[in-house]
C-alpha cells in the first residue's frame, strides 16, 4: 500500500505540473478565453507535451532520498546536483528554478548547512517547498505530532524556512496523512480546523502568522468566490487555490484542470492539487493518456518499486 501511495503521489504531482508548463504566468482572463483541458506542448518555456518543472524535479529529489534513507545533507546535494548536474530533470537541462531555491542552493554550494539555507524573511514564503513536500508524508505518517512538525520544518527550510512555509508545508501533509488513513477530503478538512489551531496555538507560534491562515482553518474555504482566490507563486496564495481546487470538484481531472486555469503560477497550482487530489481518488482516476505522455514516465514508476 505505501508503494502505491507513493507511485501515486509521484505521477498526480508530476501531470499536475506538466498541465501548467505551457501556460506558466499567463493571466487568469487569457485561459477563461483559451482554458487548459488536455496536456500542450511548447508554449510558455518552449516544451514537449508532458515536461515537468523543478516542482516535480525537487519532489523526485526528495523521493529518492527517501528511498536511499532520508537525510538533509545527501537530499540538499540532490538539489546541488539538480541545479549543476540536470539530476532530475525532465530532458537532460533545467528550464526554470524559483529565486528563493536558487539562492538557498547556492547557500547549499557555498557549504552552509541545509537547515540554515533556506530564506527567513517574511518575503522569502514563495511555494518552493511546498511544491516539493507531498512525499515526506509516508516518512512521517506513523511519527507524534511533534516529530511531524520537527520532519516538516527540517526539509522545508532546505529552501524555505519562514514559519508560514513551514505551515503551509505542515497543513498539507496533515491533510494528504488523513486521506492515507482512509478520511475523506470533507472530513480531513474539518478535522485539520480544530487539530491545527490547537497545536499552532500549543506550540507558541505567532498569532499574526497563524491568522495568514484563518480561511482554511475558521471559514469553508469551497464557498469562496474563484475572484477571491489567488494563484500567485505565494505559499498561501497556492496552497488555498489547491485546497479550493479539491473541495470543489469531484476527481482528479476537474480538480487540475481548475487548478491550473486559475492562471498565474499554473504549474506550481497543479502540482500541488495534483499531488493531493491523486492521493484523494486514486490513480485510476488519472487518465492514462495523461499519465502516458509524461516524461520519464517509467522513471518515476521504477524509483517507487524501491520504497
Amino acid at each position: 500500500m505505501k508503494n502505491n501511495h507513493f507511485q501515486t503521489i509521484l505521477i498526480g504531482t508530476a501531470v499536475g505540473d506538466a498541465l501548467g508548463v505551457p501556460v506558466e504566468f499567463q493571466p487568469r482572463g487569457y485561459l477563461k478565453a483559451n482554458p487548459v483541458t488536455d496536456m500542450r506542448e511548447y508554449g510558455t518555456h518552449e516544451q514537449p507535451k508532458g515536461t515537468w518543472s523543478d516542482d516535480t524535479s525537487l519532489m523526485l529529489c526528495l523521493a529518492e532520498s527517501m528511498v536511499e534513507g532520508l537525510d538533509s545533507n545527501t537530499l540538499a546535494q540532490k538539489f546541488i546536483a539538480w541545479k549543476n548536474d540536470n539530476l532530475w530533470t525532465p530532458h537532460g537541462w533545467v528550464f526554470d528554478i524559483g529565486i528563493g531555491t536558487r539562492i538557498a542552493i547556492e547557500r547549499l554550494e557555498n557549504g552552509m548547512k541545509p537547515e540554515l539555507a533556506g530564506g527567513l524573511d517574511e518575503r522569502d514564503n514563495g511555494n518552493g517547498s511546498l511544491m516539493r513536500i507531498l512525499p515526506l508524508v509516508l516518512h512521517i505518517k506513523d511519527l507524534n505530532i511533534e516529530e511531524r512538525y520537527d520532519w516538516t520544518k527540517k526539509i522545508s527550510s532546505i529552501t524555505h524556512a519562514h514559519v508560514r512555509s513551514v505551515m503551509a508545508c505542515f497543513y498539507y501533509l496533515e491533510f494528504a496523512k488523513k486521506i492515507v488513513e482512509g478520511k475523506d477530503k470533507f472530513q480531513a478538512y474539518n478535522e485539520l480546523q480544530s487539530e491545527l489551531t490547537q497545536y499552532f496555538e500549543q506550540r507558541k507560534i505567532n498569532p499574526i502568522e497563524i491568522n495568514k491562515f484563518h480561511r482554511l482553518l475558521n471559514e469553508d474555504i469551497s464557498k469562496v468566490e474563484e475572484d477571491n482566490i489567488k494563484s500567485s507563486g505565494y505559499v498561501m496564495d497556492t496552497l488555498e487555490a489547491s485546497i479550493w481546487s479539491i473541495l470543489t470538484t469531484s476527481n482528479y481531472k476537474d480538480a487540475v484542470l481548475k487548478a491550473v486555469n486559475l492562471g498565474h503560477d499554473t504549474d506550481t497550482t497543479g502540482a500541488v492539487t495534483g499531488g493531493l487530489a491523486a492521493l484523494i481518488y486514486g490513480m485510476d482516476n488519472i487518465p492514462k493518456e495523461w499519465i502516458n505522455t509524461l516524461a520519464r514516465k517509467d522513471d518515476i514508476i521504477n524509483l517507487t518499486l524501491n520504497l
